[in-house]
């Protein structure tokens, strides 16, 4: 039991602290704007080599953007299979 609560916490603790960089990325494959700010309309544009993605599918950047969130819930399931396994085998459950 002991040994299940130890993997999910350090499970839930690297995939906490994975959520911020892996936002921090997907933010910048997905921006519309340049460094100064204005939206980016074309790949040769000054400043807009990471808005390609959006300029090319705005529906790719769309999808993209929605990663985090689906790995943040992954990672609340993991939390929630560790406690439910933890509670059978202590015959809680």
């Amino acid at each position: 039991m002991i040994a299940n609560l130890i993997g999910g916490f350090v499970a839930i603790l690297v995939g906490v602290v994975l959520v911020g960089p892996l936002s921090t990325q997907v933010s910048t494959a997905s921006s519309t704007t340049n460094s100064t700010g204005a939206t980016c309309t074309a790949y040769n544009q000054a400043g807009c080599a990471n808005a390609q993605l959006y300029i090319s599918s705005s529906w790719g950047a769309t999808v993209l953007n929605m990663v985090p969130g689906f790995f943040a819930l992954s990672i609340m399931g993991i939390g929630i299979a560790v406690t439910y396994a933890s509670l059978r085998q202590a015959g809680i459950v």
